[in-house]
């Protein structure tokens, strides 16, 4: 198999560095085509377990130096996995994240990380978008990728047409409810976010029948950050 930088196309990706090889490991370790070793003099304890681990459950292991050169200068990663990127579909009564449009990898990675924090298993992407598989998103997320659904989608009407659930848009508007004095229902639903520089279209709620939802602030900033902004909304509606 041919070893090349990550493209958004391929069907397999890259978990780069020991702790989200071991992540990998853990979670889906059928995903895991080939793991590379940066040969060096001295292997610590920790990575000759992932090693064994990988060998235990009949993943090659290469040593190559021409494998990190390609995918990884940085000389702290010692080991990373190539995997099959999962084709998962959402689960249908629990709830969903639904992020517009992303574009940054470190707010979807971090996005990522605080749902599985919050115990929220389900994202749906609507694109175009920044990909879920890219390594620097699975690095941003810490390995929490591993852990959930990922489903994408041309339009938010497509997600609708599959997923017909209550909807919360956060999005400044004049009839948005603060976030504190909304209650999560008690089916189903979803909490939706629009794009990190437009937002959601202001005529988001009338045209799909959602619930606008704000989040208090001081006027100092004019808004907060995407991944913020999503983790205090998960963590309210967790509790």
């Amino acid at each position: 198999m041919k070893l090349q930088k990550y493209k958004h196309n391929s069907e397999t990706s890259y978990a780069l560095g020991a702790t989200l090889v071991a992540e990998l490991l853990n979670t889906s370790p059928q995903l895991i085509t080939r793991i590379f070793v940066r040969p060096i003099n001295k292997r610590g304890t920790d990575l000759e377990k992932i090693i064994q681990q990988a060998s235990a459950k009949h993943i090659e292991v290469i040593e190559s130096s021409k494998a990190f050169n390609i995918l990884s200068a940085k000389e702290n990663c010692l080991l990373i996995a190539e995997f099959k990127k999962p084709h998962t579909t959402l689960e249908s009564d629990t709830p969903h994240i639904v992020l517009v449009n992303p574009s940054d990898s470190g707010n979807l990675g971090t996005i990522i990380r605080s749902a599985i924090a919050f115990d929220y298993r389900n994202l749906a992407i609507i694109t175009p978008s920044v990909d879920p598989y890219d390594p620097k998103v699975i690095r941003a997320s810490m390995g929490a990728v591993f852990h959930i659904n990922v489903e994408q989608f041309a339009s938010f009407d497509d997600y609708s047409a599959k997923y017909n659930r209550h909807n919360y848009a956060f999005m400044l508007n004049p009839s948005a409810q603060e976030l504190t004095q909304c209650q999560r229902p008690p089916v189903s639903y979803s909490l939706v976010f629009g794009n990190e520089a437009a937002g959601l279209p202001k005529d988001f709620c009338k045209k799909h029948d959602a619930a606008a939802i704000y989040i208090k602030q001081s006027p100092q900033v004019d808004s907060l950050n995407l991944a913020i902004a999503a983790s205090i909304a998960m963590h309210h509606f967790s509790n």
